[in-house]
């Protein structure tokens, strides 16, 4: 066994080429499964109605949004640490968590606005706006042309844009650094064939 030549311009497919034959199959799945997860929720974001939320108070929406959010980030730190490829499984688990986060705002969003529009600069606000408008907030781009107009929109913004900061910041940094661990059995494997 001859050691592995690792350039940084490797894609994902070149580097499981190199490293066994049918990692090819298994990363070209893995990336459909991503796409496919991101798909099935915006599909879910798009379908699922959102009238009961009217009726629940901005807070509790958040906060059980952000107890399912930590919970399957939870899920998805320990898929990535017991996977044969975590670095695969960490894209597949930013895949869910980044468009679910957003979602989630998307949501709280679109009920804020039907519950009161004076929540927002805009009346009427739709899916695909309040979805624009939490992905703008993410990006930090804040185009401008949908705001939040009162204290509580005010509010949930803010708590969007300091939660950012957190999925930027330490969300990606875990799903990556639990992506860089080895498996046990592919470490073992590792230092069989240096040997």
């Amino acid at each position: 066994h001859h050691l592995v030549n690792w350039s940084r311009h490797m894609t994902p497919i070149d580097i499981a080429d190199q490293q066994h034959p049918s990692a090819r199959r298994i990363v070209v799945v893995g990336l459909l499964r991503a796409l496919a997860s991101t798909t099935a929720l915006v599909t879910l974001y798009f379908v699922w109605p959102f009238d009961y939320l009217v009726d629940v108070p901005p807070a509790i929406s958040l906060t059980t949004a952000g107890l399912v959010l930590l919970g399957i980030s939870a899920l998805q730190v320990r898929a990535i640490t017991r996977s044969h490829y975590p670095g695969l499984r960490a894209i597949e688990a930013l895949a869910v968590s980044v468009p679910l986060f957003l979602l989630l705002f998307a949501a709280v969003y679109f009920a804020m606005s039907i519950d009161d529009a004076a929540n927002f600069n805009i009346q009427g606000l739709t899916r695909i706006d309040t979805l624009y408008f939490a992905v703008t907030v993410f990006s930090t781009v804040g185009f401008g042309d949908i705001s939040a107009a009162s204290e509580p929109g005010r509010l949930i913004v803010t708590v969007q844009m300091i939660l950012n900061l957190l999925v930027l910041g330490a969300g990606i940094r875990i799903f990556i650094g639990a992506g860089s661990r080895t498996h046990p059995t592919r470490r073992s494997l590792t230092r069989t064939a240096s040997r």
